[in-house]
């Protein structure tokens, strides 16, 4: 009784806030699960832009805490409402490969599903002071990502279409996506956070300027979008900053940056198009044939699908006749390529999540930190607008930072983690 009394009257490492540690008497292990379990989250979340192989052992290693957590506590599985409608998606994913063209590989493909863990475990472990503290972590991991991005677009010549900036990653889409999403959330930050604004500020130029030179438009729009809708919300004045923006971006960026966004909006050929521009075309015309390609496999098989990490195998034999590519591993569309792989109801299911999401976040029924909302609401309308030019929903990093910055404002949602009774 003594150690729990001494231990209520001194302050675990110096912050009078953390009610959760106050009240742990000494050499409680559940408090050195449960704080073991949070750093293992915070070098996950601080790797996620360097190493997809560290960051998922050392999720592993946060997941494993969190369940001895849990059963050692006897607590009650409790992840916030958003969950389940990924339960749901994740059930009709797996309806779907076993109805697949080839089962064992979609049934293979469904390892992925285990990433939506990350929902559960970070509510559990967080709290608002801590979501704070992982906003900072993937801020300064993402800035640090783009600086090397910019090094290897203006000195390793890493600035053309078959060479692009993409960090330590092993792809360029899933790079650019990531600073997308820290975009969004850093902007966000300096708009509704009243103090610790300073160094957002300071790396928000590298972040910008490294998510131009990946070349990578769907990235381009999901961010123009996200923070264009943080303007609105803030002041709807700020939005007058979009096409100052732009036209900034036009009169000074380079190049190879200008003539991809002018490709953008043109699907035919002109006779001074360089040949970097004539590959963009060509990729304009692939996408919308991938496009006629799906509505034809959808129309085979609304139900169930072909079945995850089937779309490559049947490409051949739904080809549009226009299609650019004779093989596509993906639609490069997110409802298109769910439906095509799981069906309608998988679609349904996805598009209820969204849709819980930004109800969410539009109303704040968290009351979290407005830094926190707004920055996951800009994140979720930034990966769906993305989505319907690239398959990112599918990208294990993208979607493991994505799921880390949505769970924030509900974890926030508590002023302490969640604790096993004492």
């Amino acid at each position: 009784m003594s150690n729990y009394v001494e231990a209520r009257r001194r302050p675990f490492g110096g912050d009078a806030r953390d009610d959760r540690a106050r009240l742990t008497f000494a050499g409680n292990p559940a408090a050195g699960l449960e704080r073991a379990a949070y750093y293992a989250l915070l070098a996950f979340v601080a790797l996620l832009p360097f190493s997809i192989a560290a960051s998922q052992v050392l999720l592993t290693c946060s997941g494993i805490l969190w369940l001895a957590l849990i059963v050692r506590g006897h607590e009650r599985f409790d992840p916030p409402p958003m969950f389940w409608p990924l339960a749901a998606y994740a059930g009709a994913t797996i309806v779907a490969s076993i109805f697949s063209v080839d089962p064992r590989t979609s049934l293979i493909d469904c390892k992925q599903l285990l990433l939506f863990s990350i929902i559960p475990i970070a509510y559990r472990l967080l709290d608002r002071r801590r979501a704070l503290t992982v906003v900072d972590v993937i801020i300064t991991a993402g800035a640090i990502s783009a600086v090397i991005g910019v090094v290897q677009f203006g000195i390793l010549e890493f600035d053309t279409l078959g060479q692009r900036p993409r960090g330590l990653l092993g792809m360029y889409m899933t790079y650019s996506g990531q600073l997308m999403l820290v975009a969004c959330m850093a902007v966000a930050r300096v708009l509704f956070r009243k103090d610790d604004r300073l160094w957002t500020v300071l790396v928000m130029p590298a972040l910008i300027a490294a998510l131009a030179a990946t070349l990578s438009r769907n990235a381009w729009v999901g961010a123009c979008v996200g923070i264009g809708l943080l303007f609105i919300i803030r002041d709807f004045r700020l939005f007058a900053l979009v096409p100052v923006a732009l036209a900034a971006f036009i009169a000074f960026a380079p190049s190879q940056m200008t003539d991809r966004l002018y490709s953008s909006f043109r699907v035919k050929h002109l006779r001074h198009d360089t040949a970097a521009t004539e590959a963009s075309l060509l990729s304009n015309r692939d996408r919308l044939a991938m496009i006629r390609t799906g509505f034809r496999i959808i129309k085979k098989d609304p139900l169930t699908g072909v079945g995850p990490d089937m779309v490559i195998k049947v490409y051949a034999s739904y080809r549009d006749p226009n299609a650019v590519q004779q093989l596509n591993s993906h639609l490069h569309n997110v409802p298109l390529q769910i439906a095509a792989e799981r069906g309608l109801p998988a679609l349904a299911v996805w598009i209820w999540f969204i849709v819980v999401l930004v109800r969410d976040f539009v109303k704040n029924r968290m009351n979290a930190d407005p830094s926190l909302t707004y920055g996951a609401l800009a994140v979720t309308v930034a990966m769906v607008t993305a989505g319907m030019f690239e398959y990112n929903f599918g990208d294990s990093e993208f979607l493991m930072l994505f799921l880390v910055l949505v769970t924030l404002p509900y974890a926030a949602s508590r002023s302490t983690p969640a604790s096993p009774p004492a």
